[in-house]
């Protein structure tokens, strides 16, 4: 079943929508709520509610990609559960990533929807614009969460280039969000 089908039971209403959506990016899912959680239990909780997730959100959302959806959903409850459980146990391996990016993005564009559309989609651009490289680290260690040894490992670099790529990555960033408006 494709995604635009899927997307359609969806729009209907049939609960069969949750069961394609598991079936055909229950894996997909799962890797990223793992990469980010580190905790394989959470992971599989979190596929489940990000599924359900796109059940209360589709409609009034018609998503271009279903796996980008998905994909985003599990993400977004993933990191809410890493600085859940970062808040009780003071540790988590995906903290670093994320404290990382927080010197580029703005604070407030969480609360505001107009301006974390906006952020979201000035981060594509930024995304799209790079190096296929560039992407893959950049992907790779900020969406991902992957420790920077196993993106160099992955990408064929040594530690200390991707450290340099990513210190360089964000500061383009950081430079494009100023550009488009966006100060942290």
């Amino acid at each position: 079943m494709d995604d635009r089908d899927i997307i359609k039971l969806y729009l209907a209403r049939d609960e069969e929508a949750i069961a394609e959506t598991q079936r055909k990016y229950g894996r997909y899912c799962h890797y990223v709520a793992l990469r980010i959680t580190g905790s394989e239990q959470d992971a599989e909780e979190l596929v489940n509610d990000a599924c359900l997730r796109a059940w209360n959100t589709i409609p009034p959302h018609d998503p271009e990609s279903l796996k980008a959806y998905v994909g985003m959903l599990t993400r977004r409850l993933a990191v809410n559960r890493l600085e859940e459980n970062t808040a009780a146990k003071r540790s988590g391996h995906a903290a670093a990533p994320l404290e990382e990016l927080s010197e580029c993005l703005p604070d407030n564009a969480e609360g505001n929807l107009p301006e974390s559309v906006a952020l979201r989609d000035s981060l594509d651009r930024f995304v799209k614009a790079l190096s296929r490289r560039d992407r893959r680290v950049f992907l790779q260690r900020y969406w991902y969460a992957c420790p920077v040894a196993e993106v160099a490992a992955d990408c064929g670099m040594t530690v200390s280039h991707v450290t340099v790529v990513l210190l360089r990555l964000r500061k383009k960033l950081k430079a494009h969000l100023e550009k488009e408006g966006f100060s942290p």
